[in-house]
């Protein structure tokens, strides 16, 4: 005989409109977290560790590919985990003295945060 199995699941895994509701909460409360993938790289002597050089892409941890869908692999660019998307905007001059371009749509999706971003869109006057 089967072991008994909570209502509503399957396999282990919760389904229905319960669980599919908790699944979307967690994902919306998430915030994303961008780093760093460039096309070149160079020595940083005061730090001690290679930092971007060249054009840069905004990148997530787990994913193959760049935000604007580059692959890494075959655009031949390096992965920078340590370095936020926040240091190597040329504002911020954290890890920018290397790099040249930023990449367009990286930085329309990742958006430009840092201490002198401007805030996101808002309406000012929305209908009742």
């Amino acid at each position: 005989m089967w072991p008994a199995r909570a209502r509503g699941t399957r396999r282990g895994r919760e389904c229905g409109y319960a669980a599919e509701e908790r699944r979307r909460a967690g994902a919306m409360a998430r915030t994303r977290r961008y780093e760093v993938a460039a096309s070149g790289r160079w020595w940083d002597a005061e730090d001690n560790r290679w930092l971007p050089a060249g054009e840069v892409h905004a990148w997530e941890q787990g994913m193959n590919q760049t935000v604007c869908g580059l692959s890494l692999h075959r655009s031949q660019l390096s992965r920078f985990p340590s370095v936020g998307w926040a240091d190597v905007l040329p504002e911020s001059g954290g890890a920018a003295d290397e790099v040249r371009r930023v990449c367009p749509r990286c930085a329309a999706a990742a958006g430009r945060r840092g201490a002198d971003a401007r805030p996101g869109w808002r309406r000012t006057n929305p209908r009742p």
